[in-house]
């Protein structure tokens, strides 16, 4: 599978062979969504929480006597059934959410959704990203010359998650440079995984060669 590889005023350089068994992988949905929950899991913070009956404040007397009264039974003003008592099933912030993923199936997911990315004509292959100056607006201007590739016209559209870009080893200067981009992340090739992949509509991957190698490191 060949495809064009650009350069950042959206002129294509070269072209470049892509291996089947990265960027043509068959699509496996159950592992796709498995692998993805499972990552999305491990991101949960679980800071979340709430008070059971024996936590929160006060309760510790019978609201009224067992009979006679004409109401209901009831021991303490805890009851989750009271305004102001304990909940039932909350949240707890002692609870584990982390699941562990086996390593080949959080590659094959990987190549699974590079794949269908590359397929649906969502991928950019750019040459190289200049060394930038921190500024954001020359990030954009770099950004802006992308979108003058037939099919990525709403590149640079501001929302979030609408661009996810990978580099070799970029500086602090060009990290700056771009992460005040309302509608891209960056982060390096060694940083791609399936989840960031689903939830970004474009993929831009610059220094297409070596992130290659460093993906065909992983296939055993």
């Amino acid at each position: 599978m060949k495809v064009p590889v650009y350069t950042i005023e959206g002129k294509v350089k070269k072209e470049l062979e892509l291996p089947e068994n990265i960027f043509g992988a068959k699509w496996n949905a159950d592992l796709v969504s498995q692998v993805l929950y499972s990552q999305a899991s491990n991101r949960r913070a679980g800071t979340a929480h709430t008070k059971n009956r024996g936590e929160v404040r006060g309760g510790g007397i019978k609201p009224w006597q067992q009979k006679g009264t004409g109401r209901a039974r009831h021991g303490s003003s805890r009851s989750p059934l009271w305004r102001h008592g304990g909940v039932t099933f909350g949240p707890r912030n002692d609870k584990d959410y982390k699941k562990t993923i086996p390593r080949g199936m959080k590659i094959a997911a990987l190549f699974s959704l590079l794949s269908a990315k590359v397929k649906s004509g969502k991928v950019i292959f750019v040459d190289a990203i200049p060394e930038q100056t921190g500024k954001t607006k020359d990030a954009n201007t770099m950004m802006q010359g992308l979108t003058t590739i037939e099919g990525f016209k709403t590149l640079c559209y501001k929302k979030p998650n609408n661009v996810y870009m990978t580099i070799g080893k970029g500086s602090d200067m060009t990290k700056r440079a771009f992460r005040n981009l309302p509608y891209m992340t960056l982060h390096n090739m060694d940083d791609l995984n399936p989840l960031d992949i689903a939830n970004t509509r474009y993929l831009v991957i610059a220094n297409p060669e070596d992130t290659i190698a460093y993906l065909s490191s992983k296939v055993k």
